[in-house]
């Protein structure tokens, strides 16, 4: 009975553990003890999971690029064409990842309702205007990070455009307020009083900063 017992124990153990486990069964008191291979072995897909994870996201920082090489709308241009026609605070702007059919930009209004304006990558034309209701409490708390400051969303573009083609523009509050852009040279960030560019430290792309901060 205890020899089945151990032996159980034993198996269950190489199933959790996932490897090569020696089973040792007592026989009696003078017989030598019986050795038996268990080869009970678990897969971990862990890896390949965290391969399959970074393999997406390159191929998605490589299809926003290439979507930033053939838009002929700037982050900059297409930020001015949404506050033309939705008039309050860029908060963001984004190249559409799915193709090159527009730009999203965020803009906050003066009674803090936030829209999402659609603009064309391709003549700058506004597609849409779309508000949403969700991210009102967010939509406070950008304007309230971006009190004082005197660079807006369209200027940090702008700045950035020296170092690659802009394809993202966003508002930073993690730490001190800061724009952060996404270039298809690296990531930057910009100070919202200043205007001065600097490479961010958590740029997963390794790029180098140029050093034309100024």
């Amino acid at each position: 009975m205890k020899r089945n017992i151990v032996i159980a124990t034993v198996a269950a153990a190489a199933l959790i553990g996932g490897g090569t486990v020696a089973a040792y069964a007592a026989g009696g008191d003078d017989s030598a003890p019986t050795q038996r291979q268990s080869s009970v072995k678990v897969a971990d897909d862990r890896d390949d999971s965290a391969d399959d994870t970074a393999d997406d996201r390159d191929d998605d920082v490589t299809e926003i690029r290439t979507n930033a090489a053939t838009a002929k709308v700037t982050a900059a241009d297409a930020i001015a064409a949404a506050l033309k026609h939705t008039p309050g605070t860029a908060v963001a702007a984004d190249l559409d990842d799915d193709g090159v059919d527009g730009w999203e930009v965020t803009v906050v209004k003066g009674d803090g309702t936030e829209h999402d304006v659609k603009v064309s990558a391709s003549d700058g034309k506004v597609l849409g205007d779309r508000r949403d209701d969700d991210d009102d409490d967010d939509a406070r708390e950008d304007l309230a990070a971006l009190k004082g400051a005197t660079v807006d969303a369209r200027e940090a573009a702008a700045a950035v455009a020296a170092k690659g083609t802009v394809t993202d523009v966003d508002l930073d509050d993690d730490g001190p307020a800061a724009w952060s852009v996404d270039s298809t040279k690296g990531e930057w960030k910009v100070d919202l009083k200043t205007g001065k560019v600097t490479q961010d430290h958590d740029d997963r792309d390794g790029h180098e900063d140029d050093g034309d901060d100024d």
